[in-house]
């Protein structure tokens, strides 16, 4: 299969992106073969817009909403620009997906893609040097130096301003593919220097096909986990395959009717805050114990959890333990986010049904409970509900203690 099959409902970009490593890939075979000429006397690529401008270019920046597959459609592309399919001289494009470049690009073992991505609240000016210093190298294989940052939107300010040096005065064969969800969300220096491509919501049914395909989940599991997460093709996956994100979206959704009293309120949004926190438990039982065992062998501490580190190695350790405190709290507000955007989603089905319009609903498992809170309620108190959801998250956004921000909300949610 193509490179591109992963990315969901996205024709658009995909051709812009097939087009672009078509220039690519034509611009590379000529120079190997030492006919590239100089950069004011290249002749037009195969695959040029009306005004003779390749669609190549060095920097990109993929926006669009969470789940649109914005990190997907970047490594497709990085692995498109690393195919050395042999159909490409017989005219075949590159992105073939079988042969070594596209394989290694995609499962992020390639020698010349750098795929970065954060557990983390941030990334940091001296994560981004370091990616700054990998970006000037020459490419191993011959082709080209791909970075591919996953969460552009959380470079600090100092990590953005390293970062426009490398942008703005690029290697000669390095390519930058920063993801974001919003242009806004990027330093304004550093976007107008990339070629925006704007993703899109992926259709319910589009999701749901490639669950089956891929994933080989069962058709009507994948409806629901497709439906029920809006074309969100992550959370999807998750919600089709593992049991405890079903469980946790199901108390999430008994919620608003749990609201009816101010100790209801209270004890809910506690409930809500602990799940989260068990979330960010699970994950961190999961990785840290493994970090922690192999730092301590790299630095030669004796064998076990009891063995004594080496004089002069405890920052090291105290620096690990910092890093997998800030990733708990990152996972722990996401797990909450999440919680967020399904209570936003039931709010959405109440109000569809109230207007009488004509879609499909979100939640339908629990479409009593959606009917119930619409009959005993107005659209406008509807709308006021959803907004203090909306209100919830921006406060969490800006760091208010999470039990404060849930409990407002909860509280705002009974008062309608």
């Amino acid at each position: 299969m193509a490179v591109w099959d992963d990315v969901v409902g996205q024709d658009r970009v995909t051709e812009q992106l097939a087009a672009a490593a078509r220039d690519a890939d034509a611009l590379v075979t000529a120079e190997q073969a030492g006919q590239r000429p100089p950069l004011g006397e290249r002749p037009e690529p195969p695959s040029a817009d009306r005004s003779g401008a390749s669609q190549m270019t060095h920097a990109w920046l993929f926006t669009g909403p969470p789940g649109s597959g914005r990190s997907t459609a970047a490594r497709a592309f990085a692995a498109a620009l690393q195919c050395v399919s042999p159909d490409r001289a017989l005219g075949g494009a590159p992105g073939c997906g079988f042969c070594d470049g596209c394989h290694t690009a995609l499962i992020g073992t390639h020698a010349d893609v750098e795929i970065v991505r954060t557990d983390l609240l941030s990334i940091g000016v001296k994560e981004t040097r370091d990616l700054v210093r990998r970006s000037s190298l020459s490419p191993s294989g011959g082709r080209w130096q791909v970075i591919v940052l996953e969460d552009a939107d959380r470079l600090t300010e100092g990590a953005g301003n390293v970062l426009l040096k490398a942008v703005e005065e690029p290697a000669p064969r390095t390519v930058w593919l920063l993801c974001a969800p919003s242009v806004e969300d990027v330093l304004p220096t550093i976007r107008s220097r990339c070629r925006l491509l704007s993703l899109r919501t992926p259709p319910v049914d589009a999701v749901a096909d490639i669950l089956v395909r891929r994933d080989g989940i069962e058709p009507a599991a994948a409806d629901r986990a497709a439906r029920a997460t809006q074309g969100h093709i992550g959370r999807a996956r998750r919600l089709a395959t593992d049991e405890r994100a079903r469980a946790r979206r199901t108390a999430v959704l008994k919620l608003p009717l749990r609201v009816d009293d101010i100790g209801g309120c209270l004890k809910a949004a506690q409930e809500l805050i602990d799940a989260a926190g068990e979330d960010a438990k699970q994950v961190a039982e999961e990785v840290d114990t493994k970090e922690t065992e192999e730092l301590r062998a790299a630095l030669g501490a004796a064998a076990g959890t009891g063995g004594r580190l080496p004089r002069g190695t405890a920052g090291a350790m105290k620096e690990l333990q910092d890093k997998q405190k800030r990733r708990s709290t990152r996972t722990q507000r996401d797990s909450l986010d999440l919680a967020l955007v399904d209570l936003t989603g039931f709010y959405r089905d109440v109000l569809a049904l109230q207007v009488g319009a004509s879609v499909p609903l979100a939640n339908d498992e629990v479409r009593d409970s959606v009917q119930r809170i619409a009959t005993a309620s107005t659209p406008e108190r509807t709308l006021r509900r959803i907004e203090a959801v909306i209100a919830c998250r921006e406060a969490l956004d800006r760091n208010v203690a999470p039990l404060l921000a849930v409990e407002a909300m909860t509280v705002a949610l009974r008062a309608g």
